[in-house]
């Protein structure tokens, strides 16, 4: 039976028996769908009560490290090393780490935004919307606000087309939870989010890659892979794909819709970087087989946790037939936030603030990094470069010379060690931050 060695350290010991599960999976210990040890067996091998063994299968379930079933165990899920991207983390203030590995907008620290407003909300009486749910005439109000924003993305939308989200990830779960049944095959980028991977595996739906250029996806191979699976929804990026940062070109998303109409496929496109961006979304070219997700969280605020959901009624109908699934998730506070932000500038004032610092930063990382780099015609938030021979090795190497990376498996569909690595420029604290290590990563890609 696995029974780890855990580390002696300060942290409790159910979080010491999770690094010990993830330890062992990242070195081949534990095996993909290898079944863990029962919890009371391991707790009485490791000398802890069973409530701590039960904690941490938990956590690790959390993590997306292990999936647990009544009756039939605790496994080892399949592609968990993304899972360290879904950790949380504590900042260590003793550490000199720089953590590059999570995609986050900027913070600006000398924005009063959210202070202003929360003292606002108190001086207008507006605090008393936490005690109650949102009512019929909040969540038409932010329906509208929706529909207002989204025209920065050159969407011209009535409320009906809309549907409330607790932040993106939630609403890509619950549109793939209505148009899939479990085992159904989904296409997705060959290399794709991990909260996009995340989010299927616990659907249960089984992923296939579709080839990638500069652009995005290959229309010949988005064909060719839904004749071969027969597969209904394909879920893509076009603005700013994650982690490449490619850009479909108008041409290419023509291309791409004349394929998904050609198969009636469904399409559900992630937007969350999309106002980054001049480029228009693809939804517009796909008539009633498109679903468009954004939110706030990646241009705005990451606390804000709001998203829409963009669908023709009819299939808006088929993700929330009684429109409550997808919006109680949003908290009331957050919805008086944004709506108040989109109603007074201030969301679109942080946004051009976001683009003009991301603009910043990714050009301070073409000047370091060079032709290290696989796309360079976008100002991007993430950046993907050239690894060399093993990009867990550059990526351990960055790490030993202070700055956490992704290396490119995280991302692929198929396991593979990809020769890239995925950095993200909005987490660093400043320019200057990132500019040192962004040093640091040329010379782990140098040496």
């Amino acid at each position: 039976m696995w029974t780890p060695a855990l580390a002696d350290d300060a942290q409790p010991r159910y979080l010491a028996l999770v690094d010990a599960i993830a330890a062992a999976i990242e070195r081949g210990e534990l095996k993909v769908g290898e079944r863990l040890p029962p919890q009371r067996r391991l707790a009485w091998n490791l000398g802890l009560n069973p409530s701590t063994t039960q904690q941490a299968y938990r956590e690790a379930a959390a993590r997306h490290l292990v999936s647990g079933e009544v009756g039939r165990g605790t496994y080892v899920l399949a592609g968990s090393k993304e899972a360290t991207l879904f950790r949380l983390k504590q900042r260590d203030v003793q550490s000199s780490l720089i953590d590059l590995s999570t995609n986050v907008p900027v913070i600006d620290p000398a924005n009063r935004d959210s202070e202003i407003t929360l003292q606002a909300l108190l001086q207008d009486g507006q605090a008393g919307c936490l005690d109650h749910y949102l009512s019929a005439e909040a969540l038409l109000h932010a329906r509208v606000h929706g529909a207002g924003w989204l025209a920065n993305r050159g969407l011209q939308l009535s409320d009906r087309q809309l549907l409330l989200c607790g932040g993106a990830q939630q609403g890509l779960f619950a549109v793939l939870l209505s148009l899939c049944q479990p085992g159904e095959a989904v296409l997705v980028e060959a290399l794709t989010a991990p909260g996009i991977k995340a989010a299927c595996r616990q659907l249960r739906l089984p992923l296939h890659g579709i080839a990638l250029d500069e652009q995005g996806i290959v229309p010949d191979d988005l064909d060719r892979v839904a004749r071969a699976t027969g597969a209904r929804v394909v879920v893509l990026t076009p603005s700013l794909h994650n982690p490449t940062g490619a850009c479909m070109s108008r041409a290419r998303q023509l291309a791409i819709a004349e394929v998904v109409e050609r198969h009636d496929l469904r399409v559900v496109e992630d937007d969350v970087y999309g106002a980054l961006t001049d480029q228009p979304p693809l939804w517009p070219l796909l008539g009633q087989r498109g679903m468009l997700i954004s939110s706030l969280s990646k241009t705005v605020g990451a606390g804000l946790r709001l998203g829409w959901i963009v669908a023709d009624p009819a299939l808006l109908e088929q993700v929330d037939p009684h429109a409550q699934a997808t919006h109680w998730q949003v908290s009331p506070l957050n919805l008086q936030i944004a709506c108040r932000w989109i109603a007074d500038g201030t969301a679109q004032r942080r946004l051009a603030w976001q683009r003009a610092e991301v603009r910043q930063r990714w050009r301070l990382a073409c000047r370091i990094l060079g032709n290290h780099l696989v796309n360079h015609r976008q100002p991007s938030p993430h950046i993907w470069v050239k690894a060399g021979l093993s990009a867990a090795r550059v990526a351990q190497a960055c790490r030993s010379n202070g700055v956490a990376v992704v290396p490119g498996e995280v991302f692929a569909v198929k396991q593979q060690d990809l020769a890239a690595i995925r950095i993200s420029l909005s987490a660093a604290t400043s320019r200057a931050e990132l500019k040192q290590a962004l040093e640091q990563v040329s010379k782990a890609l140098e040496a």
